[in-house]
């Protein structure tokens, strides 16, 4: 996992004008919080930080004002329709500290012939893992999976140091069986009686 480092700076306004203030200067406002301290507001650069944010899950280090902070982000805000960043909150973490972040699942492989359908019934499983290395994906093999097979949180092999979260017996994944579509003639048939 990449860390990438951001230069903080200590808000002292709050209130909806102050915060679109920070925005109009290219800055998102923020709040790191965790370990049981007082929340700090900052606010970060905008398009580095939206760069970073790419990355599920990114480890960040702040330099706010000459201290350095470890962060991952828990929750971000973006405007509706411009889809810019509006807020971050972000947790503050330590190496070694284990974390629950939640990972994108990804499927491999063909299923089996019949033209069966691949169900997400989960896209991401929340999972406890130290905070420098937060693996960004599983990805699991559905190769030659039927119609009514199913993938379980508990089937998927994680990286090591990473524990399961996610209930053990929750459905990730499930094949189902592909629809036979009508033919034209028995529709016809049908739509006459």
């Amino acid at each position: 996992m990449s860390e990438v480092k951001l230069d903080a700076v200590i808000r002292t306004t709050f209130g909806k004008g102050s915060a679109r203030q920070t925005r109009r200067d290219n800055r998102v406002p923020a709040v790191i919080y965790g370990h049981g301290a007082e929340p700090v507001h900052v606010s970060l650069p905008g398009h580095d930080l939206m760069m970073a944010l790419k990355t599920a899950n990114v480890l960040i280090s702040l330099d706010i004002e000459g201290r350095n902070e470890l962060v991952i982000p828990k929750a971000i805000q973006r405007h509706p329709l411009k889809r810019t960043l509006t807020h971050v909150d972000l947790l503050a973490v330590k190496r070694g500290e284990k974390v629950s972040v939640e990972i994108a699942v990804n499927a491999e492989g063909d299923l089996a012939p019949g033209g069966n359908l691949l169900e997400h019934v989960l896209s991401t499983i929340t999972v406890e893992a130290e905070a420098t290395h937060i693996p960004e994906a599983v990805t699991v093999s559905v190769a030659g999976l039927d119609a009514g097979a199913s993938v379980l949180a508990k089937d998927i092999v994680l990286p090591a140091g990473t524990t399961l979260v996610t209930d053990a017996d929750a459905v990730v994944l499930q094949v189902l069986a592909a629809q036979a579509e009508e033919s034209a003639a028995e529709g016809d048939a049908a739509a006459e009686a």
